[in-house]
This record gives structure tokens, C-alpha cells and sequence, in this order.
């Protein structure tokens, strides 16, 4: 494990300007991306070499009391000292970061057992809960931390050993703070579909052990928040919090699956009209299946439920459904169309992630796309997601569909989309989901982030700009790579095929020549592509290490190539 963390703390020092963009401007700590990064890696690792971990969520819990009472300059300066404190606390390879506000994740390195998270999981409890000393001032602050173990967790992604971890934390936060709760793998794990799993169920139904956290969806252009999704939790009580991926399959074309459904549905209006009572009007999407809405006296049932809650007009409410396939098309959207005649928003979820989109987009007349979090998680590295991307928009906006994008995990990731022209959005870099009292006071605090708003009131729709630095970002990356010897060929990008290059030679056709923002523009982009190509030549003449020290340069070049082409975008 020691030979990777030293690749990857040396692909970070080869790259001074990525390294800033992947860490907490506060803190310093690393960020979402860096996180989700290591964490994929530890997955990659763990494959290859049978070497487990541990994924920590941890929240800190008073800082917004302290900013409250004493202002946000104290506030941060508590969370910078704390900060540092658990990051003193781990152990030589091991990875904090902080995800968003007072949340934070850390990767455990090599531990299999609980025993053997024991010792740095009680360092970092530790760490979090010094008090601060801020001028004259002695302050605390609480921490709640859940931890997943993996492969206990499964065949569970990224994404799911965090979420697993963060479950955990909630339990620990339920059990009074300034406590760790393992996330219990042994019971975690999906239990065969038997009458007693689905009698169990039925009572969680009826008692209920069921539980609505909201995550909110945004416009981050105005900063609205337009609504919210509700996702249904099962508060177990011997096992805590459990994600719906723990249960659902357990039920899947059963009967408890459409009262599931009703109940979820019945408790987001209840839940929307006491909002409405506090002065909160928000609009809630719930989740329903195929097989809920094909069930017999769906439309009567559902009318009556609505019927039950006269303060809540029909049009805050939205049914996200996933793809209906080729099954009972023609009754799926015949139910559809007549739920739009009821005036309910209808969306289809995770849009574009199977093979059926394509055709519930022509044949079921949803008003909203809601665009799978694999096509957002990895646009600012990866030219082939930017395009698959492009495309989805593309094919949305011809179909004159309102688009969401699912997996916002970062401001970068916000202001990518919206330069491509997606405003509507929801992710953890927004807001995790949260429980239902908390979303007012989320709500009234939003604010979208600065750089989302001056992107928006400048009217920088510049997907040149975006392509741009996406395209040579990702092949100065490969190239950092195959100099490493992580890839096997040469990777390559002509200068007169990317698209800034197509660009360029079509300003010179046009006479362009004799403007020397263009000139600039155009030297700049060459500099980059002799500079590449000379490092490249490096490796081949055995000076690896000299080609590698030049990476940062090129990273140089290109940021002030990007700066040249924001001044340059009106004309563009």
C-alpha cells in the first residue's frame, strides 16, 4: 500500500494547479473529488490484492452555533483547528477530506476487522471533540461518525460504502453524539425473499419504521430552490438506519411494493402541508415503480389520496418513474398521460442509463428528464462523459423536455452544467438528503455558490471554453500516465483535430490573423501542444523523470490559455 500512496501523492505534486482545485479552500483538506478518487482506487486495490479498508463519515455537530453566537469568522477558524486535529490523527496513508459544511470522510487503509479501526477511530473521535481556543473564547463542538468496512459492505460502488458509512453516523447521532457506530455488515447484507423478511416488512408498514429524508433540487443559475425528492429510509430497530437498496429488492413485485408506494406518497403530502403551515410552498418528486402504476385502480387510488389533502395542489407533485421497458408499454402510458391530465409532474429517473430511454422518451409523455448521476460524476475529466452529456442535453432539449442533473457532487461539476446549459440540478455538492425538519432552515439559508451566479449574469455559454479545458486536461493527464507506465500507448491529440485547434484554423481561413487576441490565443494553444509533444520525446530518449517535472509547466500554459479565452469569448 505504500507504493500507491506514493504514486498518488506524486501525481499530486506533478499537478500544483489540479491539487488546488481538488481541495477545501478553508481547510485545505481534500475535497468530494479527491475522496471519491481514492476511495475508487482503494476499490481498484482491493480487487487486485485482496488488501481491505474502512470508509469514516463523520459530521461535526455545533459549528453552526458557534457561527450563529460568535460569528463565521470564529466559526472557521474552530473548523480549520479542528480540521487539523483529525487529520494529525491518521495514520501515514490514510486520507481526510471534507465533503461539505461540517461533513467530512476519511479512507482507512489495510484494516479488516472493527478492532482493527479501533485505535485511529478513537484518535479521531478525539481529535474532533478538543475544545478550540479562539482569542479569549474555549469552544466546543460534538462529532457523529458511522463507518463501513469493505468488502464486508458487498459488492457495494463508491458511492454505496459512503452512503453506508453515513447511515452509521445518523445511528450515532440518534444515540446522543461524540459517538462511532459500525455500519452491521452481518445484517446488512440483502436477506432471501421469504415470507418473514416480507411479513417484517409489512409490520415496519404498519407501525411505521418507515422514514422520508428530502434532498433538495435547485436552479443554480437563480438560486431557487424548486423542490425536493423524497427517499424512503427504513429506521430498523435493532439495525438502524437502512437504505432502501437493503429492503426494496426484498418486496419487488409484491403487493407491500404499492403500499410502500401509497404510504410514501401519503406521507410527503401530510409532510408538504405542515411546510405550509410554517410558510415553506415546495414541491416533492416521489419515487414509484412500473408495477405501482400498472396495478388495477392505480388512478382511483391515487385521485382519493390527493383528495385527502385539498391544500396541496396537484401540480406540486411529481412521480419519477425508471424506464417501463417494453412490458405493458401502451397500459404504462396511457396511466401516464393520465396522471398528467391530473395535473402531476411526471419525470423519468436515471434518464439515459438504459437500453429503454430512448423509447419511454418516445412513448410516455413525461415533462422532466432527470439525467443519471454516471454521466455527471466524471465530466470534468473525461472528454467521453462531456460528450455523452452534451448529447443527453441535446437530445433533451429536442424533445422540448425539462433536464435535472442527478450526482452534482462539486461547485466545479454545478458550473460545468451550467455552461452547457443545465441549470436544474441535485447532488451532494448541493445538499445531502436530510430529515424532514431540517429542510426549512436549509432552504432559507441557501445560497447557490458565487462562481455559479457570475457564470450566469456574465452569459458565459461558452462550450468551446469547456471543451477546451476538459479535452486538455484529460490528455495531459493520460500522457502524465503513460509516462508513469499506467497506460501501454502513446495518447494523442493533433492539434488541428480538438476542437480549440478546429477552431483556430477556421479563424485564420476567416482572416482572423491580423487581431492579436486571436494571435495570442493561437500561439498559446501551439505552446501546449510542442511543450506535450517534447515531453512526450523525453520518455522516448530515457528521461522519464525530466519529461514528468515538465507536466506542471504545460498545467501553467493551459490555465492562462483558459484566461485568454474567457477575455476572448465574445468573440467566439
Amino acid at each position: 500500500m505504500k507504493d500507491t500512496a506514493s504514486v498518488a501523492d506524486l501525481k499530486e505534486s506533478a499537478h500544483p494547479q489540479k491539487k488546488i482545485s481538488h481541495r477545501d479552500p478553508l481547510t485545505g483538506l481534500p475535497n468530494r473529488i479527491l475522496f471519491d478518487g481514492r476511495l475508487q482506487q482503494a476499490i481498484r486495490i482491493y480487487k487486485r490484492r485482496q488488501q481491505p479498508f474502512a470508509v469514516v463519515s463523520l459530521e461535526l455537530d455545533g459549528i453552526k452555533n458557534i457561527n450563529d453566537r460568535h460569528g463565521r469568522v470564529v466559526g472557521d477558524q474552530v473548523l480549520t483547528a479542528l480540521s487539523e486535529n483529525m487529520k494529525c490523527a491518521l495514520r501515514r496513508g490514510d486520507l481526510l477530506a471534507r465533503l461539505c459544511g461540517q461533513e467530512f470522510a476519511a479512507v482507512l487503509l489495510d484494516v479488516s476487522s472493527t478492532q482493527d479501526c479501533l485505535p485511529v477511530i478513537t484518535r479521531l473521535l478525539e481529535a474532533a471533540t478538543q475544545p478550540v481556543t479562539v482569542d479569549d473564547l474555549v469552544l466546543h463542538a460534538s462529532a457523529s461518525m458511522g463507518i463501513s468496512l469493505y468488502p464486508q459492505v458487498g459488492d457495494a460502488d463508491a458511492e454505496g460504502i459512503l452512503e453506508l458509512a453515513t447511515l452509521a453516523a445518523l445511528d450515532a447521532k440518534r444515540a446522543g453524539r461524540n459517538l462511532y457506530h459500525f455500519h452491521d455488515a452481518t445484517q446488512s447484507s440483502p436477506l432471501p425473499l421469504q415470507e418473514d423478511c416480507v411479513e417484517r416488512i409489512r409490520q415496519a408498514l404498519c407501525v411505521p419504521e418507515f422514514v422520508l429524508f428530502y434532498q433538495p433540487k435547485v436552479n443554480m443559475a437563480s438560486g431557487q430552490v424548486i423542490g425536493a425528492e423524497a427517499l424512503v429510509r427504513w429506521l430498523h430497530p435493532e439495525r438502524g438506519l437502512l437504505a432502501p437498496s437493503e429492503f426494496l429488492p426484498l418486496i419487488e413485485d409484491h403487493q407491500l411494493t404499492v403500499d410502500l408506494g401509497e404510504w410514501v406518497i401519503e406521507t410527503a403530502l401530510r409532510q408538504m402541508e405542515d411546510w405550509q403551515v410554517d410558510g415553506l410552498a415546495i414541491s416533492i418528486s416521489v419515487n414509484i415503480g412500473t408495477h405501482q402504476l400498472l396495478q388495477a385502480g392505480f388512478i382511483e387510488r391515487l385521485t382519493a389520496i390527493l383528495a385527502e389533502h385539498p391544500s396541496i395542489r396537484p401540480t406540486s407533485l411529481e412521480l419519477e418513474i425508471q424506464g417501463g421497458g417494453a412490458q405493458d408499454a401502451q397500459q404504462l402510458a396511457q396511466v401516464v398521460r393520465a396522471c398528467r391530465e391530473m395535473g402531476l409532474s411526471i419525470a423519468l429517473d436515471d434518464f439515459g442509463a438504459g437500453s429503454s430511454s430512448l423509447n419511454d422518451l418516445k412513448r410516455l409523455p413525461a415533462n422532466v428528464l432527470k439525467i443519471d448521476p454516471s454521466f455527471i460524476r466524471d465530466i470534468l475529466d473525461s472528454i467521453e462523459d462531456l460528450n455523452i452529456l452534451e448529447g443527453v442535453l441535446g437530445l433533451a432539449a429536442a424533445f422540448r423536455r425539462q433536464f435535472i442533473a442527478e450526482g452534482v457532487e462539486s461547485v466545479e461539476h454545478g458550473l460545468l452544467l451550467l455552461r452547457l446549459g443545465c441549470d436544474l440540478a441535485q447532488g451532494y455538492g448541493i445538499a445531502q438528503p436530510m430529515e424532514a425538519h431540517d429542510l426549512p432552515g436549509w432552504v432559507a439559508a441557501w445560497r447557490p455558490d458565487p462562481s455559479w451566479i457570475e457564470a450566469t449574469t456574465e452569459g458565459l455559454d461558452d462550450r468551446l471554453l469547456v471543451y477546451t479545458s476538459v479535452e486538455h486536461k484529460s490528455w495531459i493527464a493520460a500522457i502524465e500516465d503513460y509516462l508513469k507506465g499506467n497506460r501501454d500507448s502513446e495518447p494523442l491529440l493533433n492539434r488541428h483535430q480538438c476542437r480549440l485547434g478546429a477552431f483556430v484554423d477556421a479563424g485564420e481561413q476567416a482572416g482572423h490573423n491580423s487581431d492579436k487576441t486571436f494571435q495570442a490565443l493561437a500561439a498559446q494553444h501551439w505552446r501546449i501542444h510542442a511543450m506535450c509533444a517534447g515531453i512526450v520525446k523525453l520518455h522516448t530518449m530515457d528521461k522519464t523523470a525530466e519529461g514528468l517535472a515538465r507536466i506542471p509547466d504545460v498545467q501553467v500554459l493551459l490555465d492562462k490559455l483558459l484566461e485568454q479565452m474567457k477575455s476572448f469569448r465574445v468573440k467566439i
